[in-house]
């Protein structure tokens, strides 16, 4: 493996993967995927603490995840690139795949069992 693919790799660990932590993060991330909030706009529509909210933001902004932009005494937040919805996507979309087999498997199993009996 060279040494730019594990730099990058290590770059994209710490700026994307801490990012997405925390599942409080992925879903501000989805309500700013349908357009600007600011804080408490946010913390009232997902039912969030106003501080952890902020707290979130902080971390999702040094991570070059969001965007803040100042409106009077008010602060928007936004997405910075729409396509950390689509990596979302795409993992939620294997976790449904994956969850569906482990189903599948479950039911084959119940069946063999019942066709023991």
């Amino acid at each position: 493996m060279s040494k730019l693919l594990k730099d990058e790799i290590n770059n994209l660990h710490a700026q994307v993967c801490s990012g997405l932590a925390d599942p409080n993060r992925i879903l501000i991330l989805y309500k700013l995927a349908e357009g600007p909030y600011n804080v408490s706009d946010l913390a009232s529509t997902l039912e969030i603490p106003q501080p952890t909210v902020s707290r979130h933001l902080k971390v999702l902004r040094e991570r070059n995840m969001v965007n803040s932009d100042r409106e009077g005494q008010s602060v928007f937040y936004s997405l910075a690139d729409d396509r950390v919805i689509q990596a979302l996507d795409l993992l939620r979309a294997m976790l449904a795949d994956s969850l569906e087999s482990q189903v599948d498997l479950a039911r084959a199993a119940s069946e063999s069992l019942r066709q023991q009996e």
